[in-house]
Parts: structure tokens; sequence; C-alpha cells
């Protein structure tokens, strides 16, 4: 009986574990909320100037016009960068970063991704991150950090020539600009698709638990 009881115990007391705090669960929202209006109207100004001999469908895009996409881009962009730097700044105070991203090698990193390529990585644990999810999470920061930083760039390339020429020039910033679009577009299919197949995660980033 005793077995049981604290069996039960455990069981309530992971169902009432707090996953992802409310500050957690509000700016990732608020992010994912930002991105995916940045990505949509960046495909519309793409459109105005493609760097390759593509363009995307209207469908997916937004601001209907070059004009209106820049107003959903630059409107998106300070969301995106106030409510990404409170994250940072809070996720680093806190110590959440540290506790959940770090320690991280590249043994590990191999070791897990194997697990999760042969589907052997267990997802018990919603509290701790596997080394996979640590470098996933590592690099879109990077490259969160990175995208701003050229759209910065070619939004006041005079003004901010200094920055620019950090990427080498204005079409070097553009491409780059281009490529860390497409990381956060392979991260956020990537994300959903893990979403889907540990539905719990998803609930924790919701109601917390």
């Amino acid at each position: 009986m005793s077995s049981i009881a604290a069996t039960d115990t455990t069981i309530s007391t992971s169902r009432t574990k707090v996953i992802q705090p409310a500050w957690v669960r509000v700016m990732h929202w608020i992010n994912a909320a930002a991105m995916i209006m940045m990505i949509m109207s960046g495909w519309q100004i793409y459109n105005a100037s493609p760097l390759f001999d593509f363009r995307f469908d209207h469908s997916i895009t937004l601001g209907s016009w070059l004009g209106g996409a820049l107003l959903w881009h630059f409107a998106a962009m300070w969301l995106l960068m106030l409510n990404g730097f409170a994250y940072l700044v809070t996720g680093l105070v806190t110590g959440r970063f540290r506790r959940k991203l770090l320690p991280i090698s590249p043994s590990s990193v191999i070791a897990d991704l194997k697990a999760a390529l042969t589907f052997k990585l267990s997802h018990d644990d919603l509290s701790a991150y596997n080394a996979v999810q640590k470098l996933l999470y590592l690099g879109i920061i990077a490259v969160g950090i990175v995208v701003v930083l050229t759209g910065l760039s070619m939004w006041k390339p005079v003004q901010l020539h200094w920055l620019v020429s950090l990427f080498g020039d204005y079409p070097a910033a553009r491409y780059v600009h281009f490529v860390c679009m497409a990381l956060i577009c392979a991260f956020l299919v990537i994300h959903i698709v893990l979403a889907l197949l540990v539905p719990k995660s998803l609930r924790a980033m919701i109601i917390g638990r």
C-alpha cells in the first residue's frame, strides 16, 4: 500500500510541477506571433527584389504589396526586438538559460541525435532538455541575434554603416538575412513536429504544467 501511495504522490507531483513559468509562456507566444508576421511580410518584401530565381506564392505572404509588407515587417520587428530582448535578459538573470542549456558537448549531441533518429530518446522529463534541444535552442538564439542585426543594417544602411560593414556590404547582409530566415523556418518546422510528437510539451507551454 505504501508503494502505491508513493507512486500516486509521484504522479500527482509530476502533474502539478511547473514546467514552463508564466513569463516563458507569454514571451514564447509573443515571439512566435512576431516571427510569423516577420517571415510572411519578409517574403513579400523579397518578392519585390528577389535574390534567387524564385518568388514566394502570394497566399503565404503578408502585406499585399511592398509598402504594406514593410509596415507589417517594421511593426513586427519592434515587437520581436523588445520581447526578444526581455526574454534574453530574464533568461540570463533568472539563470534559466544556464540551467536549461548548459552544459552541452559534441559527444552528448551525437548520442542524443542517434537516440532521436532511432526513436529511443526519452521524453519523460520535460523539465530537462536533451543535448539536441540545447543545441537547437542555443543555435536559434544566435540566429535570431544575427537576423536582427542584418535587418537593422538593411533598414538604416547609411546611419548604421558600421553594422553593414560587419557583414561585408549591403548585398551580403541581404543574403545573410535570407539564410537566417531559412534557418528560422527550418527550426519552426522541427519545433512544431516535435510538439506534435510529444503533445504534453505543447500542453506545458500553454498551461505551464
